[in-house]
């Protein structure tokens, strides 16, 4: 076979694939959503039947001859790319047996509705059989991954959602981070200031998501192309053409609703950039989870949280619900960016939400390598939350319960989100030296200028670049941790009056 007749069935190959791996993630939005709660069984069994059918895809002998034939005939760097990314997933395919594969599906599917039903039962012992049984299974595979190789079995699953990292660098990176973000923290602290909180006020759900929908228009997300929805836990799922965001309403925090909204409306304008001539390959993705979590993050922080945009949102506000007991926008911009520990992640201020992610990318990988027994992680995650950020955990839906990642398996991705914090440091600081009157349009709620900057920069490649080398192309440097610091200690340091050395 030649070269090119290699090439040819290789894109012919993986284009099937990718919407494959759609219709099963719409599988996976479908249970999140608008899925009658008797089906979580048959779900169960259905999301097990498609993924073993991507599995002898991914896995098919004849990938590696095509892979061989064709690796003459690349010569551009879309196709390189190509090749590079389908031999990734053919690789860990071979490595994991389908039987397990497919195991992993059913028991993640069917673990997702016993997490949320434990939830909101605030009861954790009905959830840790079913988690035991989900960290058996990813142990399994992370053995399966990392056999013969180099490679620690946790840093295998890691490389699933951030390619080329391992716990070790993302160790040294966190290390470097932390010490900047807790003296931060308690020069805050210390500073005598205290910032408002919203006042106490009914927001209509239904009103908070034509809002949420408005602004996710705000940020370029085409919902030609997409739908909001809600669920327990915000998401986004899918690419290309379809991509999908949940978010979720509380009555007297319309922030929970509004900042999860651009949070994913950054995942989906990410997925609806990527070139159209990736869709459904193995291209037509992001490059990474941390790139992913980049885009989120500067969307609802460097933009949605900054001044300008503040200003903008909190006449929008004032529009939408009428006097809400919040006096001006300067006001509001200070409410937004209220820094105080509390115990959800996803709710956190910019200064300890990666204090949370480093508490979980602790426990998790003591997790998988057996160091941390599951029926010890309440109380382990207590004391170290309490440790962290000085307050008990009240209930579990405020500890261990309260994100879905470990009960559909995600193992190696909350890293990632800290990661992707680095990453939005770096490119805010490029975008701010391109776009020095970016304020004056985020001023008039207008994103574009950002957004598109973004879109050329970075998010028409999808996975054409690997991770690091997809920032420093975007940026001109390579990824560091001193731009996000450096952000977060003007922000906030203008914030509270600081003298920051």
């Amino acid at each position: 076979m030649s070269g090119a007749e290699a090439l040819v069935n290789l894109r012919d190959h993986d284009r099937v694939t990718g919407a494959l791996a759609q219709v099963a993630g719409r599988l996976g939005w479908d249970q999140e959503t608008v899925m009658p709660r008797g089906a979580a069984a048959q779900r169960g069994d259905e999301m097990a039947a498609m993924e073993a059918v991507l599995h002898a895809r991914r896995s098919d002998p004849r990938l590696g001859e095509w892979l061989a034939a064709a690796d003459t005939q690349a010569a551009e760097a879309q196709d390189k790319g190509l090749l590079r990314q389908i031999a990734l997933y053919h690789d860990r395919a071979c490595r994991v047996p389908g039987e397990l594969a497919s195991e992993l599906a059913r028991v993640t599917s069917l673990a997702q509705g016993v997490w949320a039903e434990a939830r909101a039962a605030e009861d954790v012992a009905a959830f840790l059989p079913t988690l035991s049984r989900v960290v058996e299974l990813r142990r399994e595979e992370a053995d399966a991954l990392s056999a013969g190789r180099d490679l620690a079995p946790y840093d295998a699953l890691l490389n699933d959602y951030e390619p080329g990292a391992t716990q070790e660098t993302l160790g040294a990176m966190f290390d470097a981070l932390r010490p900047g973000l807790v003296q931060l923290r308690e020069a805050i602290a210390g500073s005598g200031i205290e910032t408002p909180t919203l006042p106490e006020h009914r927001f209509e759900p239904e009103v908070q998501l034509a809002l949420a929908s408005e602004i996710a228009g705000v940020f370029g997300y085409d919902l030609s192309r997409g739908r909001l929805d809600r669920a327990v836990h915000p998401f986004s799922s899918g690419s290309g053409a379809d991509v999908r965001i949940t978010t979720r309403t509380d009555a007297t925090d319309p922030f929970n609703c509004l900042y999860s909204t651009i949070h994913e409306v950054g995942h989906a304008c990410y997925e609806q950039t990527v070139a159209p001539e990736f869709a459904l390959s193995a291209l037509g993705q992001g490059a990474s989870m941390g790139v992913h979590e980049s885009q989120s993050r500067i969307y609802e922080n460097q933009l949605g949280r900054s001044r300008a945009f503040t200003g903008w949102l909190y006449g929008r506000m004032r529009d939408t619900f009428g006097d809400f007991g919040v006096a001006d926008p300067e006001t509001f911009y200070r409410i937004v960016n209220r820094v105080a520990p509390g115990h959800i992640r996803t709710e956190a201020d910019e200064v300890h939400y990666n204090l949370h992610v480093m508490l979980r990318f602790d426990l998790e990988r003591r997790l998988i390598d057996g160091s941390l027994a599951v029926g010890d992680l309440e109380e382990t995650w207590n004391s170290r939350f309490a440790s962290d950020f000085g307050i008990a955990v009240d209930r579990p839906s405020h500890g261990l319960l309260q994100d879905v990642h470990w009960s559909v398996g995600l193992f190696g991705y909350f890293p990632t989100y800290t990661l992707g914090n680095v990453y939005a440091g770096c490119l805010n600081a490029a975008m701010r030296r391109d776009l020095p009157d970016l304020d004056a349009a985020l001023a008039r709620g207008e994103t574009g200028e950002a957004t598109t900057w973004l879109g050329r920069n970075l998010q028409q490649y999808g996975a054409l670049h690997q991770p690091r080398a997809l920032i420093e192309l975007a940026t001109g440097k390579p990824p560091e941790v001193a731009p996000l610091l450096e952000y977060l200690r003007a922000k906030f340091g203008d914030l509270y009056g600081l003298k920051l050395d």
